[in-house]
């Protein structure tokens, strides 16, 4: 029996005898078609282990392997054992019981005799050295700046500046000569670790077995199994064992590295022992030291983008800078490093010859110099040409069982992936099949473009077509079959387990804006979300600062954006980059590939005329469609195509998305069953037009709707308050809810009733609800898939050959669709049949079927009685119930016909023999054989075929039952195509009713989402209410009222301060300051309040309950916030800057509906002009846009100017003050909003619990004091100045005895006092 294999886990091992792998990337090493496993002379230099073989050139007799006997390791470093091997296929080799080698058993490091131990002394002083660090796991350069003859310790100076001693002749180093890191020496050092087993690569171990020719030689799949063709060398742990399996087959051509590269390089032997190093030390201090080296001399692997053509040599210098993204380090560097900068200098070349520096150079391709592709076989060759054509993809190149990745691509998947490199000296590793969808999601996640590379033809296909058409090819075809990014990922556990949507945008930009910076943006706007075939389309004209499209960006957070390279202006550019969260960037060229209206509407009516099955001819070359060619497309895009180039933005936006999305193989089955959607009007000019509250890029940041400011997460949000959805679909629907709340009061309140029914005495059923909900996996997403998986395009191709059972999957997956859409259906029906849903027209359309719930109950009884869905989903086939399929009813008749005649064909001849133990058996595949007693032998008719006999019967089959076997066998065989091609055809008949099946998600996404509106008002602290949505007062002014209100997020316990503080807030309606002015010490609450306020309007009109006593608001059309200190470095905008373009959007847009939040404007800049910008903002807001709002500040001139204005309310947060040491003052926080404005902001208290020095506060208060005597209101000194200019009056009166005197002096009194009056006033 062939001995088992360690199982582990399901990455790659590192390959000895590597039939399928390294032969596929060397040169070949003998023509020798002797299947002796003798070294290779062209390998003469490298050190094997000790044979038996006296003569180890001399061919072996004996077809078995020569034996080994341990021994110490030559070179350690080719093994790499510092890593964890990666698990391989638990799958024997077939040679295994035939060939065997005998464990190598490598023992301790070799040391040298001591009469050869290197020392160093003086004469390393001043030279530069390289250090490796074992906790880092890096190298770290430096240069020996000392040696202390006493210790013989030399001092090592670090390139950030640290000094460490060090015995060089104990440590692993490597010596710098010369200006490249590639001229390097290595210093042997000596083991001093216990006894590890490894293995090392000897030459019989690379020398390839015999290849047939005419049937197999060059071949990389002949059994695409490595299991079974490839012995791997894995180096196992201290208590395993390898064994080493010699094989007879390959897969590739015969390619063995070039040995003349390897003479150049000293071997490497690592050290065992590792020192201990403080490398926390070095993080707290500075961080951790990164190792230089010359990117001129060592290739990188690298995370490549697509990015615009460079012009100048900064922008050269971004793209190398992109080669450097995963620059090799350790043991990569020593292994890879100075080979792969002497192969591939060609490197940072396009395919048109162009370099880094000239114009319009494109790194997504390479090219490959004539004399580099004539020394590649055709394996190589393969691997280039797809490479060289993706240099900005990772590509996955399927040999076999298992995909592969080689040269720069194998160092992202070491480290990105954690899989170890092969043995050999070109970087390769590789993965099984099984793994695709989680390596392939986790390079995707961390950014990276991933090319998928598979086997369209099998080694018995190749075998066929060379003898067919005579073609000398020695390779397996493959083609390119998917493309996978963010935006594009539609597979992976990740992807069913993260509700949010991965958006793939388009965008394009027309119009004035283009050349005139000052004029208005028109955008076209193509939004994609591949996994839940989901197309939002757009159109709209934009602000100087494309404030829409900052809100679009700032809400959806595109993963990956398509654009036309050199189109977009400045600011649309700039805005970007402002507003996303580093997503991939794609430029196509315009009208090729980021295609026009028109050449849209062509392709886009191709795609529709071919799932139609008709054709698609009526296109003229003037590139316009013949005829009715509209008739195909869905209505929406017939409506943009015929608005006379109303739509012709968003159309050539779907163009670049459609364009992108082919490439990737996924345009078709996207198209096929698209959701198409109109974007929600965004023009902030026309607010009136809207079903929507507006709420802008600065207002969804500063509220921290969906992201908090600590780190970008959930946590602290007001999504995560209230996001109780137990639905991934109801998850991203509360998103849009919180995103684009509601503006119509009719629509507000009919939510309000519906969350209202789901609560309290219905509370159960809710619950109920949710408990028969809580295992549906993303439903919304699983229909998707199942409409997609009925194109058999990319990975599904027919051509593409894949090992794992693909068909059982998919099968699994429909029945896991059919079990959640039963459920959902269940569940809604259930609630309907328990809930008084009468008094909520919301619920009563919700529930009811016919409306937004579809009827399915007919729809999912067929697919009931179709066929078992418990035997399906464990046997991974689907064997339909009679009446389910016609076309397997009519085979399985015709199957049953020919047992039936078979069945009275023995009825015959048990007539015929007079016999009636005449029976049919089997024997082993031959089936229906006439099994006769042996005395009735003499009366078998002579036309009888004698097939087998045995003591006392023989076995016949008569030319019937031959003849009827032949029918037989065909009727199953048919029988058998029907069975496997039903579950396609069931799921074809599943999205005939994609409507039904969308609309029953949509509806029991809603439901989702008004429960946990229901339910996260329990969360809120203190008391809560349903708001009251009333339209403007009698006069027609805007207001709102709330007591008692609460935060909805902060609690006190979270807090740790006790209770949250509420505070009673109004403003607006007759007769009432539409405006508060708020001032307050530092920390006073301030922020907190404008916040809470905006958050309850917000939940308000969603229709959830706030956290108030009592609150009554008109509807809000925008929430305009201006919060907090940032900047924009990446678009050019200092904090000032950002302020005031945030101001100058609110004073454009705001409306009399909407509510302005200004939190401390003008801080940015000096007082005297901060406080001018302040007062001009304010008074715009309340004389001419007269909208609600509130206005904190620091500027306390601005209370006293506003004093006496009647649409101005001042207060301030309530606070009380304490004498400190010091003089310094201490404050303690009410947190209670209160009329009337603060004298002071006591900025100096905050520097006292910040734990400033007494000093310096003691001195920070007596600067105060001056500066408020100079700049400030200080009523007593005022009185004080009064009084004595009074006195000076009297007394010049009294004294001064000439009159004209006196009345100059009087004079020039009134007018010093006139000016100190209006000062002061």
């Amino acid at each position: 029996m062939a001995p088992s294999r360690r199982q582990i886990s399901g990455r790659s091992p590192l390959v000895n005898q590597q039939r399928q792998i390294t032969s596929f990337f060397g040169k070949s090493a003998s023509s020798s078609s002797s299947p002796s496993p003798s070294p290779s002379p062209s390998l003469s230099n490298k050190k094997t282990p000790k044979s038996n073989n006296p003569n180890p050139k001399s061919p072996s007799p004996s077809p078995s392997p020569p034996k080994k006997t341990p021994k110490l390791n030559p070179n350690p470093s080719s093994n790499l054992p510092a890593r964890s091997p990666s698990p391989g296929p638990d799958t024997p080799s077939p040679v295994q019981s035939k060939f065997k080698k005998p464990l190598l058993v490598i023992g301790q490091t070799p040391s040298p005799p001591q009469s050869v131990v290197i020392t160093y002394g003086d004469e390393v002083v001043g030279k530069q050295v390289r250090v490796y660090w074992p906790l880092d796991k890096k190298w770290y350069d430096g240069s020996v700046t000392f040696y202390d003859k006493g210790e013989g310790k030399h001092v090592v100076e670090y390139e950030d500046g640290e000094e460490e001693s060090l015995d060089l002749g104990k440590e692993k180093t490597e010596w710098v000569v010369g200006e490249k890191s590639g001229d390097r020496f290595n210093r042997l050092k000596r083991g001093a670790s216990a006894l590890r087993k490894v293995v090392t690569d000897s030459d019989d171990d690379v020398e390839m077995g015999n290849v047939e020719e005419d049937k197999s030689d060059g071949d990389d799949s002949s059994d695409e199994d490595w299991g079974k063709n490839v012995g791997k060398e894995v180096c196992e742990s201290e208590e395993d064992d390898v064994e080493l399996v010699d094989e007879n087959e390959m897969d590739e051509e015969e390619l063995v590295e070039e040995k003349d590269e390897e003479t150049s390089k000293v071997n490497r032997v690592s050290k065992t022992d590792s020192r201990k190093r403080k490398t926390s030390e070095v993080t707290k201090s500075g961080g951790e030291k990164k190792s230089k080296t010359d990117t001129g001399t060592i290739l990188k692997g690298f995370k490549a983008s697509v990015v615009e053509p460079a012009k100048k040599i900064g922008q050269a210098d971004r793209v190398v800078k992109g080669l450097e993204d995963n620059v090799l380090d350790g043991d990569a560097l020593a292994r890879f490093g100075a080979r792969d900068s002497e192969k591939f200098r060609f490197l940072g070349v396009d395919a048109k010859r162009r370099r880094p520096t000239d114009e319009n150079y494109d790194p997504r391709t390479l090219y490959l110099p004539p004399d580099f592709v004539k020394k590649l076989t055709g394996g190589q060759r393969q691997w280039w040409e797809f490479k060289a054509k993706h240099m900005d993809k990772v590509v996955f190149f399927k040999m076999g069982k298992f995909y592969e990745l080689f040269e720069m691509d194998a160092h992202v998947g070491a480290k990105e992936l954690d899989i170890q490199y092969m043995k050999g000296e070109q970087p390769h590793c590789g993965f099984p099949e099984k793994n695709f969808s989680v390596n392939i999601e986790k390079l995707v996640r961390k950014g990276y473009r991933v090319l998928v590379v598979e086997q369209t033809e099998t080694p018995d296909q190749l075998e066929q077509r060379r003898k067919e058409t005579g073609s000398k090819d020695k390779v397996v075809k493959r083609e390119v079959c998917a493309v996978v990014t963010k935006g594009t990922l539609t597979d992976g556990e990740m992807l069913l387990t993260n509700p949010d949507a991965s958006y793939l945008m388009a965008l394009t930009e027309g119009g004035e804006s283009l050349t005139n910076p000052t004029a208005e943006h028109n955008f076209g706007v193509c939004l994609v979300d591949v996994a839940t075939q989901k197309i939002i389309l757009g159109q709209f004209k934009d602000d100087q600062d494309c404030s829409a499209l900052s809100c679009l960006l700032s809400e959806m957070r595109p993963v990956e954006i398509i654009k036309p390279a050199k189109v977009l202006s400045y600011a649309t550019e700039r805005t970007i980059v402002r507003q996303t969260r580093n997503p991939l960037v794609n430029n196509l060229v315009p009208l090729s590939e980021f295609w026009d209206s028109e050449k849209t509407i062509y392709e886009v009516g191709i795609i529709y005329k071919r799932i139609n099955c008709q054709p698609s001819s009526a296109y003229s070359s003037e590139g316009k469609i013949l005829g009715d060619g509209s008739s195909f497309l869905p209505k929406m895009l017939s409506e943009l195509a015929t608005e006379d180039k109303n739509g012709s933005l968003a159309l050539s936006a779907l163009g670049g998305a459609i364009y992108y999305l082919r490439q990737a193989f996924l345009d078709e089955s996207l198209l096929r069953f698209a959701k198409f959607e109109s974007l929600p009007y965004c023009d902030f000019s026309n607010v009136n037009e809207k079903q929507h509250m507006v709420l802008d890029a600065a207002a969804l940041e500063n509220l921290e709707i969906f992201e908090n400011s600590r780190n970008g997460g959930y946590s602290g949000t007001l999504y995560a308050q209230l996001n109780q959805c137990i639905t991934a679909s109801g998850k991203r629907l509360l998103k849009t809810w919180l995103a684009r709340p509601l503006y119509n009061t009719e629509l507000i309140k009919e939510r309000q009733d519906a969350v209202a029914i789901l609560r309290g005495e219905n509370l159960p059923y809710s619950l109920e609800f949710r408990k028969s909900l809580s295992r549906l996996p993303d439903m919304e997403r699983l229909i998707a898939r199942m409409f997609s998986s009925i194109e058999a395009s990319g990975r599904n191709g027919d051509k593409v050959v894949l090992y794992e059972d693909t068909a059982k999957k998919q099968v699994q997956e429909f029945i896991s669709t059919l079990r959640g859409c039963e459920t959902m259906a269940e569940a809604c029906s259930s609630l309907r049949a328990i809930l008084k849903h009468d008094t909520s027209r919301r619920l009563l359309h919700l529930l009811t079927p016919g409306q937004s719930l579809p009827n399915i109950s007919s729809s999912i009884k067929y697919f009931k009685d179709a066929f078992d869905w418990v035997e399906a989903h464990n046997s991974g086939r689907v064997i339909p119930h009679e009446g389910a399929d016609e076309e397997y009813d009519c085979a399985c008749k015709t199957v049953e016909e020919f047992e039936s005649s078979l069945k009275k064909h023995l009825k015959e001849q048990r007539k015929l023999l007079g016999d009636a133990s005449i029976n049919y058996v089997t024997v082993g595949k031959d089936e229906y054989l006439l099994e006769v007693p042996e005395s009735l032998s003499g009366s078998v008719p002579h036309d009888y075929e004698l097939c087998s006999s045995k003591k006392g019967v023989s076995r016949y089959w008569t030319p019937t039952i031959k003849k009827l076997l032949k029918e037989l066998s065909q009727a199953k065989s048919e029988k058998e195509s029907a069975l496997k091609s039903i579950s396609q055809r069931l799921i074809g008949r599943f999205c005939e009713h994609q409507e039904k099946w969308r609309q029953l998600v949509s509806a029991t996404a809603e439901l989702d989402v008004l429960i946990s509106l229901a339910f996260a008002s329990d969360s809120y602290e203190g008391v809560r209410c349903r708001p009251v949505i009333s339209g403007s007062t009698s006069d027609g002014v805007p207001h709102l009222s709330a007591t008692g209100l609460g935060h909805p997020v902060l609690r006190g316990d979270s807090l740790g301060r006790g209770s949250f503080v509420p505070n009673n807030v109004k403003i607006g309606g007759a007769e009432k300051a539409s405006f508060i002015l708020l001032t307050g010490p530092n920390m006073g609450g301030k922020s907190t309040l404008l916040r809470q306020v905006c958050l309850a309007v917000i939940l308000a009109q969603i229709g959830a309950d706030v956290p108030a006593e009592t609150f009554e608001v008109s509807p809000v059309d925008k929430i305009c916030v201006r919060m907090g200190a940032k900047d924009h470095i990446m678009a050019g905008q200092s904090t000032f800057l950002t302020e005031l373009s945030e101001t100058a959007v609110m004073l454009t847009s705001a409306t009399r509906n909407s509510l302005v939040v200004l939190d401390e404007l003008g801080r940015g800049t000096a007082t005297s002009d901060g406080q001018a910008i302040a007062e001009s903002v304010l008074e715009h807001f309340i004389e001419k846009v007269q909208c609600r709002g509130f206005f904190s500040t620091h500027y306390h001139r601005l209370s006293v100017d506003y004093q006496t204005n009647p649409k101005v309310s001042l207060c301030h947060m309530a606070c009380q003050i304490g004498e400190g040491i010091g003089g310094v003052e201490e404050v303690t926080f009410l947190y209670r909003l209160t009329p009337g404005a603060c004298p002071k902001s006591y900025g100096v208290n905050v520097a006292r619990l910040a734990g400033l020095p007494d000093y310096v506060l003691q001195r920070a208060v007596i600067k105060s004091q001056e500066f408020e005597a100079l700049y400030g209101k200080n009523h007593r000194k005022t009185d004080h100045k009064l009084a004595a200019m009074i006195k000076q009056i009297i007394s010049s009166v009294a004294s001064d005895s000439d009159y004209s005197a006196s009345k100059d002096s009087l004079c020039e009194l009134h007018s010093m006092a006139n000016t100190f009056l209006r000062l002061t006033n």
